[in-house]
């Protein structure tokens, strides 16, 4: 096996821009780009796989054949548990919420949807919404939903590049306009809508909202953030200089997501218990393998790679930011 550079599925929801295109180099006939799905294997939007001997299959069809790819510690996971997206909101997202894996089971007969958010990029005053300002009654839910007011009582929280926040399943929240983001989350499609700023979908229609679903499922206090972590500095230098850093932004049940920066060499390696998903944001930089293999790729902005579990170490050489995906 060998790592696989993964080409995405592509979304032209009708908030987003075109940065993914002219940022990122996504390729594509779409007029906007919203989302694209840089490690997925959901039937609503595959990766394929652009390189070596699977070129053309998706990262689905892989994995079906090589099952120890995903390493052991998905073998808790009945399918390939992560969903992997770069978003563009060049308008305000809908105010939404997702189901928790019991829930969703249940009603969808299908997954939870827990999600951890990356801000890549973002404009001067953007902000997003996270949670509630204070505990409400579900009885107060439903009428600020019915009367329009729901804003008033929810949480806006300005944003800059590097920012983070882990949205738990049942947490109620919208992206705002001007915010690019990296989005790692559970494989699931699953949103419940509430409400949508009264816009129109392209058939020219209110796009449809979920109010029942959502008043079962929302949790219905502030959100509670992931506890910030520091940058840690590593160097394979006899002189120490560091090389690159490291900071773990989440670590949930379903995925661990670190941000890299690269400043020379960093030295990595998939385990057998774990892929490694790369996903670069800035810079570029040379994938060589490790001992006893010979795998070399340019990697560039918007770059997605797959490391097979048990691919062992590998190296990244060069100046880049990047995210880091992997299951503990």
């Amino acid at each position: 096996m060998y790592p696989l550079l993964l080409s995405p599925a592509f979304k032209d929801y009708i908030w987003g821009g075109t940065r993914l295109r002219d940022d990122f180099g996504k390729n594509c006939t779409l007029d906007r780009i919203a989302e694209s799905w840089e490690l997925s294997c959901h039937p609503d939007g595959l990766s394929v796989i652009s390189n070596g001997g699977y070129k053309g299959k998706t990262l689905k069809q892989f994995l079906d054949e090589n099952p120890v790819a995903c390493g052991t510690a998905c073998a808790r996971f009945d399918d390939f548990p992560v969903l992997i997206k770069l978003i563009d909101a060049k308008n305000d997202l809908s105010v939404q919420v997702h189901p928790d894996d019991e829930y969703a089971r249940r009603v969808e007969g299908g997954f939870g949807k827990t999600e951890m958010w990356y801000i890549v990029d973002a404009e001067e005053g953007a902000s997003l919404l996270y949670g509630f300002k204070t505990d409400i009654s579900k009885e107060e839910f439903r009428q600020r939903i019915e009367n329009n007011t729901l804003l008033e009582v929810t949480q806006s929280v300005p944003v800059k590049k590097g920012d983070v926040f882990f949205i738990r399943a049942g947490t109620l929240h919208a992206i705002g306009k001007g915010i690019l983001i990296a989005e790692i989350q559970q494989s699931s499609n699953t949103t419940y809508r509430i409400y949508d700023y009264g816009r129109l979908g392209t058939d020219g229609k209110p796009r449809e909202l979920h109010i029942q679903k959502a008043l079962d499922v929302t949790t219905l206090s502030p959100a509670k953030p992931y506890p910030p972590t520091e940058w840690k500095n590593f160097s394979r230098s006899a002189s120490n200089e560091t090389e690159w850093r490291e900071k773990l932004l989440s670590s949930c049940e379903y995925f661990s997501v670190k941000a890299l920066e690269v400043s020379g060499s960093a030295w990595l390696e998939a385990p057998e218990s774990t892929f490694v998903h790369i996903l670069v944001l800035d810079g570029e930089t040379i994938f060589s393998s490790g001992y006893g293999k010979d795998h070399t790729l340019k990697l560039t902005k918007g770059s997605s790679v797959f490391i097979p579990a048990g691919y062992g170490h590998f190296e990244l050489t060069g100046n880049c930011s990047a995210v880091m995906t992997y299951i503990e």
